[in-house]
Order: structure tokens, then sequence, then C-alpha cells
């Protein structure tokens, strides 16, 4: 059956499962809303926005060097030093970095992009939607639909999990919560790219060959 957004809206908003997970839950209990929070608190799922409220300090840095010309460093906190020391925590840190190492980000959530860089963003693709000659009462609306887009590229949380593009690093994150039963937060992170800022060579190999030879 057809599930729609405002229902996985809702049973996310009433129970702070990933989208995926609450659109799953809803299919498999063919749109039954309390039966699809049943089913996610059956799974621990609706307990992760619960536990993301509560204090991690301990955690770990991991980090993913790739071709030895892009690397990746990255630090998730946890609630205890124990989980920090297991396997699906260590897989999880040294999964984000290597995201972050791939899809270069520049901030974790949406909430770490500074309000000015949101309205000059919101100016370009609102003036986009004009030039198109888009209605002016859903311009607002189709701005809304693409900032979205905006934030996917920019913030690791709202970008498609590299090895499952299907699902956000948010409803992984989610998950990952669910799954081990404490908080988890990413914290930072920071990526390298050799020669990244500086001004590159960019010089003709037959000139350079010319140039050489009126040496001799």
């Amino acid at each position: 059956m057809s599930i729609g957004t405002a229902q996985i809206k809702e049973l996310r908003e009433r129970t702070g499962a990933g989208m995926l997970d609450c659109r799953n839950a809803l299919v498999e209990t063919e749109g039954d809303m309390e039966k699809a929070i049943d089913l996610l608190r059956e799974k621990g799922l609706s307990q992760a926005a619960k536990k993301s409220s509560r204090i991690a300090a301990e955690g770990s840095v991991a980090s993913y060097i790739h071709g030895n010309r892009i690397g990746a460093l990255v630090e998730i906190n946890t609630e205890t030093d124990f989980v920090a020391k297991t396997d699906e925590f260590n897989e999880f840190i040294k999964d984000m970095a290597m995201q972050v190492a791939a899809s270069n980000p520049k901030y974790v959530g949406r909430e770490d992009v500074p309000e000015e860089e949101i309205e000059r963003e919101k100016e370009i693709l609102m003036n986009q939607v004009v030039n198109e000659g888009k209605p002016e009462h859903i311009a607002s609306k189709i701005v809304e639909g693409r900032l979205g887009k905006f934030y996917e590229q920019i913030c690791l949380l709202e970008q498609p999990f590299i090895k499952q593009p299907d699902i956000r690093v948010q409803d992984l994150l989610n998950e990952k919560i669910a799954k081990i039963g404490e908080n988890i937060k990413i914290r930072r992170f920071a990526r390298f790219e050799v020669g990244e800022g500086l001004e590159k060579r960019n010089e003709n190999f037959a000139d350079e060959v010319a140039e050489q030879m009126k040496k001799l």
C-alpha cells in the first residue's frame, strides 16, 4: 500500500525513530499508526530520541586515508568507555571517517550551519525559481524543497550513507543508538586533501620543454 509523507512524519514525531524505520514500520503494519508505534517500540527504535538527550562524554577518534591523498578524522562520543571499545561502535566510527573523506561535508547537522549561509542560499534559490518562471504562490515551497538538497550536500547527518544510499547518516545513527542502548554523538570532524587551498602550477608542458631547450 501507499504510505504518505504526512504519516511518516507523524510517526517520526511520536517515536523519534528514523524516517526509513518509520516508513518500513507503516508498510509492515499496512498504515496502522498504533501498530507501527508498537512495532518500533519492540525493535527499540523509538527509544533513540530519548537516549539522544543523555550526556555522552566518552568515545573515540577514528581516521581514514584514501590513496595517500585524502584523509579524515572523526570524533564520536558515547556515554561509557565500555561502548567505545565495542566492535559495533568502532565499525560505525570508521564508516563515518570514510563518509567524511568521500562526501566532504562542512557541518555535522543543520543546527551547525550559520544563519547567514542559510539566508544566502535561500536568496540564490529564490532567484532561480523566479527566473524559471514558477508561480509566486508556490515559490517558497519550491525553495524549501531545494534547501533540503543543500543540507544534504553540506551536513554529514543529512547525507546518504555511502554503504547504503537509501538511508541517511542520521537514520543510521538512530539505529546504532537503539541497538547499542546508549547515546551516540558525532561531535566533530576534519578532512584533509593534498594540495587543497594551495596555488598550483598550471604551466604547459611543451612550453616548459621549449624553455629548457633554450638553455642548452
